[in-house]
């Protein structure tokens, strides 16, 4: 047997249980996969408590240790790294789990807060550095650590109350609600329940938007003053939050 099909063979094994690929293996060998299939799947249920470990603590060790039960069964490595292997759980749980949307979007947020994490870094802009700026033609470049997503419960909450050990509150749901907003500062990984507006401003900046017409769609859904004391909100709120890591002018 090739090394590439021996290889193969420990990937049918290891993740669909084949037989046929045991017994070219080798008829001897059954004790000792069995071993190594546990330890693999040990690994994997390890590294998915290792990354959505606030999602655990909500589910319960049991339920979580079952999704990822059938999360290995159905999705295997694909990535050199154990660090990329959760990419897809929220997903899972979001199937297993409909009726509690909370869940999915919790594991998103561990997620998200993990990513945030390993992602590029970009020296964020101090307030002197925009003295100068041309706010008409200004387009704001935000930091590559930057999660958004649209959620429908308070997960984020849900989430910086189990971080902190306390009494979570219970599930809400709201179609317009902004969702979370994770991010890395200079104080490490964080999360931030936001407004479906700054939401909005945050995805139109990641486009490209200039500033001036993010101003420009505040005031038009809030009106003037109140358009123009959110925008201005934004901008103080990112720059304070390491947001921001470089202006162009478009």
């Amino acid at each position: 047997m090739s090394l590439l099909s021996l290889q193969r063979d420990m990937h049918a094994w290891l993740t669909a249980q084949d037989a046929q690929a045991a017994g070219r293996i080798g008829r001897n060998a059954s004790p000792g996969l069995l071993i190594y299939q546990n330890n693999y799947r040990a690994q994997l249920s390890a590294c998915l408590e290792a990354i959505f470990e606030q999602t655990r603590k909500w589910m319960g060790h049991d339920a979580f240790l079952a999704a990822a039960a059938v999360h290995i069964e159905r999705v295997p490595p694909s990535s050199w790294t154990l660090d990329a292997y959760g990419a897809g759980f929220p997903q899972t749980l979001a199937r297993l789990h409909p009726e509690d949307p909370e869940i999915a979007e919790l594991a998103w947020i561990d997620l998200a807060l993990d990513q945030a994490f390993v992602a590029i870094d970009a020296e964020p802009l101090s307030p002197a550095a925009l003295t100068d700026v041309d706010w008409d033609r200004a387009v704001l470049r935000l930091s590559p650590s930057l999660f958004l997503a649209n959620q429908t419960t308070n997960a984020a909450a849900i989430w910086s109350a189990l971080a902190a050990h306390a009494p979570p509150p219970p599930v809400e749901t709201a179609a317009a609600l902004g969702g979370p907003r994770v991010w890395r500062s200079r104080q490490g990984p964080l999360v931030r329940a936001i407004e479906a507006d700054e939401a909005c401003a945050l995805q139109q900046t990641r486009a490209g938007a200039r500033f001036a017409t993010i101003c420009e769609d505040a005031v038009d859904r809030l009106g003037a003053d109140e358009g123009v004391r959110r925008a201005g909100g934004w901008l103080e709120s990112w720059l304070r939050d390491d947001l921001i890591v470089g202006v162009s002018l478009a």
